[in-house]
């Protein structure tokens, strides 16, 4: 089903909504290598998503009809390849920007690709970007959010959704075009070369930022306190034994 309901410029005037669909960032990118004419800003939405992927092989669980689970294709051609963490930051604080709508400032990024609810993950992306030379020619922007869903799988650990935090049902086509037009006005800063403003707003609602925490990298338990970012997207952690810098995967955040 295609229609075009959003009123943003670009993103969500070409929407197409599949009943089921393995992954929604599987199927527009073997619909780019089709050479499948697609405009940017097409966002691909899937009622059920029955193989959702999420950061470095990890899959994506959601019950049919009750979240949010959709990609969506930018051509951000005027940022290079090296600095491909702008698109992140840019795309993580749009999700934040509407979150904190409905919940306020304990809405939070979580390093990398994370978006919670108090202590809790109610949403991440995934973001894969097709490189040509020393510029991104396409990259597909996968989201998943926890809306509706209230009973998650027990293997889910720290997991909520809106509707656990808030006690009520969210009309998922209402918050879709909240934040296809956040993303579109974060994407747009980006292309006007106001990166520094994207990272001070990322920073400014990045989880555990400043507070001292307790991590694990490599087996080892650690006190640290997360102090930035880099730009090429590692997390910087102060320890008292000095600064440490993490890739993803490296370092593990632990609750107590």
């Amino acid at each position: 089903m295609q229609n075009n309901t959003f009123s943003g410029l670009f993103v969500g005037q070409n929407l197409i909504t599949l009943k089921e669909v393995a992954s929604t960032n599987t199927f527009l990118k073997d619909a780019l290598s089709k050479s499948t004419p697609l405009l940017e800003g097409t966002v691909i939405m899937a009622e059920k998503q029955f193989a959702g992927r999420g950061q470095a092989d990890n899959t994506w669980v959601s019950d049919a009809g009750k979240n949010l689970t959709f990609s969506i294709l930018l051509t951000p051609t005027f940022l290079p390849a090296d600095r491909q963490f702008e698109l992140n930051k840019a795309v993580s604080v749009a999700l934040n920007d509407v979150l904190r709508v409905y919940v306020g400032d304990t809405a939070t990024i979580k390093w990398p690709n994370d978006i919670y609810i108090g202590n809790k993950k109610t949403g991440g992306l995934l973001i894969e970007n097709m490189v040509s030379g020393i510029t991104i020619r396409n990259a597909i922007i996968g989201i998943g959010l926890n809306v509706n869903q209230i009973i998650f799988p027990q293997s889910l650990k720290n997991v909520t959704s809106l509707k656990q935090a808030l006690h009520k049902d969210y009309d998922l086509s209402v918050l879709l075009s909240e934040i296809c037009s956040s993303i579109e006005a974060r994407y747009l800063q980006l292309k006007a070369g106001h990166f520094e403003k994207v990272t001070r707003d990322y920073l400014s609602h990045l989880y555990l930022l400043d507070e001292w925490s307790v991590f694990r990298s490599e087996n080892k338990f650690f006190k640290g306190k997360i102090t930035g970012v880099t730009p090429s997207g590692q997390l910087i952690v102060e320890t008292f034994e000095g600064l440490l810098i993490f890739n993803n995967k490296e370092v593990e955040f632990i609750n107590v």
